[in-house]
């Protein structure tokens, strides 16, 4: 698509795939876990993710609706089977739900950075849990780089990951999540993310 643009001198605005890492420190106000905190942050989510309503989203309380298409809940089971034979556990979910609909259920796995899949992205409710000692290498080694967030109260952890040695993602936030957009705010990602920014002062830019 960029080389069909190109070809007439024009510009290229795109937002391709996401797979956002939020870093939570060993000083953090309680997926990538500090070592030291992993246990504990890891109940807390598998309790959460057990409590989940799934079902239709415009019904009152349902928290998680089906996957778009028959094909995104194939891919689901697929990923989770690529992910087992990877080395992957499952702590909760994990299977696709029966009957009408592409639902599938909120799933929780615990796996190595360096796998294969980690680096791709599921379009499904899917959560990796990962240990970690040096935080920005992993971040910064998946090929996406749409949004990032660390959780933390020191402010040396906040301004390495902010700075030019910290997070190479577009959107990099700081004890926040990873989701939703500032109307005011660059929104864009960087390398297989796409590039260029949607929103912001440097929108009219593009």
């Amino acid at each position: 698509m960029v080389q069909q643009v190109s070809g007439r001198s024009g510009k290229t605005l795109l937002e391709l795939s996401g797979n956002n890492a939020i870093i939570v420190m060993d000083d953090a106000d309680i997926h990538l876990l500090h070592v030291s905190v992993y246990d504990k942050i890891l109940e807390q989510l598998l309790t959460s993710y057990k409590q989940v309503k799934i079902g239709d989203p415009l019904q009152k309380g349902t928290l998680l609706g089906p996957l778009h298409t028959p094909e995104s809940r194939k891919n689901f089971k697929k990923g989770i089977e690529v992910i087992k034979s990877q080395g992957g556990k499952v702590l909760t979910g994990g299977k696709a739900i029966e009957g009408e609909g592409n639902f599938v259920e909120p799933t929780i796995l615990e796996i190595s950075s360096d796998a294969v899949l980690v680096k791709e992205e599921l379009f499904a409710p899917v959560l990796y849990a990962l240990r970690f000692k040096k935080q920005v290498a992993i971040n910064n080694s998946i090929p996406q780089g749409l949004s990032s967030s660390i959780f933390t109260r020191k402010p040396k952890n906040i301004f390495k990951w902010i700075g030019p040695m910290g997070s190479d993602c577009g959107i990099v936030n700081v004890n926040i999540p990873t989701n939703g957009a500032e109307i005011g705010g660059d929104f864009g990602g960087e390398k297989a993310t796409g590039g260029g920014r949607e929103t912001g002062s440097d929108s009219w830019k593009q």
